[in-house]
C-alpha cells in the first residue's frame, strides 16, 4: 500500500478558505472552553491541510498517528462537527416511554393490588412485574437504576421489631446487658 501524499487525506472541498476559516473558529472556541482534546482535533486538521506532516503533527501535539489519520477521516466525512465527540448514547432503552409510565403507575398502587403477598416492592418482585407486563427482563442489578431513572429511590427498611417496647430496650441496654458481658479478670498478684 502506498503512502497518501500531503493533502491527500482531505479533498479540496475541506481545504477552501472557508473551511480553513471555519476550522480556526472552532479551535478558537475549543481554547475558550479550555476543551484540550477539541482543540487537538482542529489543530490537527489545520495542520495538515497547511501541508505539515502526521509524524510531525503527532509528535507535536503529543498524540498518536493513529489518532490523527482517524480525525482526518472524520472531517473529511462531516467536516468539523466530525470533530466534535459527545457522549456515547448508549444502547435503546428496553422499556417505550408509555410502558415507563405504566410502570411507574404499577408500582405507585403497590405490590399487594399487583397480586403480591408482600407490602414492600423488592427488586425481584419489580423484575418480575416488568416480565409479566411487558416481556422484558432485566437483571436484579439493573432494576436500582432503573427505578431511579424513574423517580423512586431504593429504601432499605431498618431490622427493627415491630412491636418491641422502646423503653424495656433502654433497659437492657442500659442495666442488664453491661451486667452480662464478660468482665475482665483482674491479673493474678505475685
Amino acid at each position: 500500500m502506498a503512502r497518501a501524499k500531503n493533502g491527500e487525506a482531505i479533498s479540496p472541498k475541506g481545504r477552501t478558505a472557508a473551511a480553513k476559516k471555519k476550522l480556526r473558529r472552532f479551535t478558537d472556541a475549543a481554547k475558550k472552553r479550555r476543551d484540550l482534546d477539541a482543540w487537538r482535533r482542529g489543530r490537527a486538521v489545520l495542520g495538515y491541510i497547511d501541508g505539515r506532516r502526521v509524524v510531525e503533527l503527532a509528535t507535536e501535539l503529543d498524540v498518536t498517528r493513529g489518532a490523527i489519520n482517524r480525525w482526518l477521516q472524520w472531517y473529511e466525512a462531516m467536516g468539523v462537527e466530525g470533530l466534535v465527540t459527545g457522549k456515547a448514547p448508549g444502547p435503546a432503552p428496553r422499556l417505550t416511554d408509555f410502558q415507563r409510565e405504566l410502570l411507574c403507575g404499577l408500582i405507585e398502587i403497590g405490590p399487594q393490588a399487583a397480586g403480591y403477598t408482600s407490602g414492600v416492592w423488592t427488586g425481584p418482585m419489580i423484575g418480575d412485574l416488568i416480565e409479566k407486563h411487558f416481556s422484558v427482563r432485566y437483571h436484579n442489578h439493573h432494576i436500582p437504576r432503573l427505578l431511579n431513572g424513574l423517580g423512586f429511590s431504593v429504601q432499605r427498611p431498618r431490622k427493627r421489631l415491630a412491636r418491641a417496647d422502646v423503653e424495656a430496650q433502654a433497659v437492657w441496654l442500659r442495666y442488664k446487658f453491661p451486667a452480662i458481658k464478660k468482665k475482665r479478670m483482674p491479673a493474678a498478684a505475685s
